[in-house]
């Protein structure tokens, strides 16, 4: 008996929103390509696609991505922002990581803040954000039902984290929250860098450096950008400003820091 092919996802671009600095890389922009055709969790490819069928009353009038979500920046950034995963509304609606909700606007407000951003603000694919020196990326690349993505979600992710840490090579890493810093370091993990065991634990403000033989990597933990820290004053715009900044420095005093 011959099985049926899937539903048709909905109707999108057939290729991802424009990054101009994936052009510059051959290597993410191959990896780009990998990222928004993959289904291999069907929970998540039935939750982002429901969502941009069903679309909030806000942006009934839109037309929603409902596709996996590639990382988002300088191709040769020294410092890599690690989410969670796409908002449903958000990055889901927008193609484009971190963009289009209130967790995108306190980000990228402060990156410009410190001039990592030449905008402060990130409203669509086409809005003409462009990041300097940084690259946001989050290691689940699809919605999840709930914003939470389980075990094996994140595990069929990872090497899509992985391929994007190795064509980078970033020196820092600023995490937003808890999955984040458990995934990046399972990801390094994997890929033979030195993580302690067990694994230093997650805290805003808290500094961790790995290495891969003369290869060294600055973990900066920081709350995430979620409403629920960002209202609450849990992660005010000093907080996210002081952890870009040290971020900064590391980057500058790394060798060959840019």
């Amino acid at each position: 008996m011959t099985t049926p092919a899937p539903p048709p996802g909905p109707t999108t671009p057939a290729a991802p929103p424009g990054d101009p600095d994936a052009a510059r890389s051959p290597g993410l922009a191959l990896l780009d390509a990998d990222v928004v055709t993959c289904r291999a969790c069907p929970r998540l490819v039935a939750w982002r696609e429901q969502v941009g069928r069903e679309r909030r009353a806000s942006f009934r009038d839109q037309e929603y991505w409902a596709r996996p979500v590639p990382g988002f920046g300088d191709a040769r950034a020294r410092i890599l922002v690690v989410g969670l995963a796409p908002a449903a509304h958000g990055a889901n609606r927008t193609g484009r990581m971190f963009s289009g909700d209130r967790s995108g606007d306190f980000l990228f407000a402060a990156m410009h803040r410190v001039g990592l951003a030449n905008q402060p603000t990130s409203v669509h694919a086409d809005d003409g954000l462009r990041l300097t020196g940084i690259r946001a990326t989050a290691p689940v690349r699809c919605a999840p039902p709930a914003n939470k993505p389980t075990p094996d979600e994140r595990r069929a992710c990872a090497p899509f984290l992985a391929r994007e840490i190795e064509l980078v090579d970033p020196t820092v890493a600023v995490v937003l929250g808890a999955f984040g810093w458990a995934a990046l370091l399972e990801t390094l993990r994997d890929l033979g860098w030195d993580v302690p065991r067990p694994a230093p634990r997650f805290a805003h403000g808290a500094e961790v450096r790995v290495a891969r033989g003369e290869r060294t990597l600055t973990l900066l933990g920081c709350f995430h950008v979620s409403p629920q820290n960002t209202f609450t004053g849990r992660l005010t715009p000093a907080m996210l400003d002081a952890v870009l900044l040290r971020a900064q420095a590391l980057a500058a005093d790394a060798p060959g820091g840019r």
